[in-house]
């Protein structure tokens, strides 16, 4: 009954998640098109980088951030209401302070990259800069929002983000059109505008968990050994963090020296592409993510590694028969989609989607890693590979490669991190075998992908490109990925339990619309 409860809860969870996505990507798709048509491909560029720069700095705030999450959803396993509450201010006073820390480095050191090592034009320094102070101060504000919506999500009300988004779409709406009909500076503006709406956010956040949640409530109370226990996980876990800034700040960084905003306007059209495919996975990994740390922390050893091995199988599907149409059909879709498509954006999109591949069968190990506490040699050892694309990248572009090699040593280090974090989860639990897992979900998708692929390969190829070729294409993928998924990647038994189910939600639908 524990089992079918959980099961029952994470469904809910995933279905409220994904309504939080289509709304997101629909608006999301939208005003990324509008906004490139009304910035232009450079101010876009310029966005980008000033923006990416100021998140770089996340790399000092992701492992408290990703500290305060594990411990709350921990607590709330245990049962333990007291320390919960001194867990949440104490986060509040640790990030209150890291706060002023990171407007004293944006102000001095980050100003000055600004002005003397980032390109930008001479006549747009000065809108780069406001661009600058609006990122720095949204930065701020999520920070402080961190112990709020990791309550949220510990306490799996999934629901929240649903609502929330339908808000969120309307606001961005607004600034789309407030941009476009703007008779003065666009990109700082737009900037304004997006502050504005993260703040109205961030406190429709505050409020809803002052309401519900109990230790969602400031006391004067900073426990300094609980502090200790975070840090320590925090100070570990900041290798993770800088290898995940880092690869996409830094990276952001490599691309304007090498190419200028232009480039880093591709690179950012890519990486929006992906945010909306990836939400997808998102929603389903993060209806799934505190059941994990929830399970390992009741000592469900057996379940929580049934959950590993569907998580991460089903995680990969899913992005898999989403990502499988675009990457064939990358630059048609661009083109359809945006009418100007800076040089690059296809390259940059096609290596990202393997990337995005690699990381979703990942996830659920990371999960489970930071639910057990002890990650050390964990975070040595995968964020070190995780961090050689800095350096790889940087080589190649000074021995003359071209800008995507950024973008395919990404991917390489991502799927080299699959394999490390697969070993590095050896005795963190009873029931964890790393050939069970090899077999089951890495080698599963492997073949899954290989068979998927022929069919749309051999019609990409065959056809002339245009859009019987994208409809031939898109159609070929689709069918084919979801088969190969079907009966290749699931078993005798899950085969039948999605037929039982989709029979239940079909019979249910009957039963309530059709008459």
């Amino acid at each position: 009954m524990a089992e079918q409860s959980t099961n029952k809860r994470i469904a809910k969870n995933a279905a409220a998640l994904y309504f939080r996505m289509i709304v997101t990507m629909l608006v999301g798709l939208y005003t990324s098109r509008v906004i490139l048509q009304a910035l232009g491909v450079e101010d876009y560029g310029i966005y980008n980088v000033v923006g990416g720069f100021v998140s770089m700095f996340s790399l000092i705030s992701g492992s408290l951030q990703g500290a305060v999450g594990r411990f709350m959803t921990y607590e709330l396993g245990t049962g333990n209401t007291k320390k919960l509450k001194n867990i949440f201010s104490t986060s509040f006073y640790v990030m209150m302070g890291l706060s002023v820390l990171i407007v004293i480095i944006t102000e001095t050191l980050g100003l000055w990259y600004l002005y003397n090592r980032m390109v930008v034009p001479a006549e747009r320094l000065q809108a780069a800069f406001w661009c600058f102070q609006f990122s720095v101060v949204s930065f701020v504000l999520s920070l402080l929002s961190t112990p709020y919506s990791s309550s949220i999500i510990s306490h799996e009300r999934m629901s929240v983000y649903a609502y929330m988004s339908i808000f969120d779409a309307v606001l961005r709406l607004v600034i789309c059109y407030a941009v476009m009909v703007s008779s003065i500076d666009r990109l700082v503006f737009y900037a304004c505008l997006l502050f504005g709406a993260g703040v109205l956010n961030q406190f429709i956040y505050w409020i809803y968990c002052r309401r519900k949640f109990t230790e969602c409530h400031m006391s004067f109370v900073f426990d300094k050994d609980l502090f200790k226990q975070m840090f320590g996980f925090a100070g570990w876990n900041f290798i993770g963090s800088s290898a995940a800034v880092l690869r996409t700040q830094g990276a952001n960084l490599l691309l304007n020296a090498f190419g200028g905003p232009a480039v880093n306007a591709a690179n950012g059209i890519a990486n929006s592409v992906c945010t909306v495919v990836s939400s997808f996975v998102n929603n389903f990994t993060q209806a799934f993510n505190p059941q994990i740390t929830k399970q390992y922390a009741a000592g469900e050893y057996e379940s929580l590694m049934k959950l590993l091995i569907y998580g991460s199988k089903y995680s990969y599907y899913l992005m898999f028969i989403l990502a499988l149409p675009v990457i064939f059909n990358a630059h048609y879709i661009l083109h359809l989609w945006l009418g100007i498509v800076p040089e690059h954006t296809v390259t940059f999109t096609r290596w990202i989607f393997v990337f995005l591949l690699a990381e979703s069968i990942s996830r659920p190990i990371i999960t489970a890693k930071n639910a057990n506490g002890h990650i050390r040699n964990y975070q040595i050892v995968v964020g070190g590979i995780l961090l050689l694309m800095l350096p790889i990248s940087y080589v190649g572009l000074k021995m003359g490669m071209p800008v995507t090699f950024v973008a395919f040593v990404n991917a390489l280090t991502a799927i080299m991190a699959i394999f490390a974090r697969m070993y590095m989860l050896r005795g963190d639990f009873p029931c964890w075998s790393t050939r069970i897992y090899y077999k089951e979900v890495f080698m599963n998708v492997i073949i899954v992908s290989v068979v998927a692929s022929i069919a749309p390969g051999l019609s990409y190829n065959l056809l002339p490109e245009g859009l019987i070729n994208f409809i031939f294409t898109s159609t070929f993928a689709v069918i084919s990925s979801c088969m190969s998924v079907f009966y290749v990647g699931c078993s005798k038994v899950e085969r039948e339990l999605i037929i039982h189910k989709s029979r239940q939600a079909i019979n249910t639908f009957k039963s309530k619309f059709v008459r």
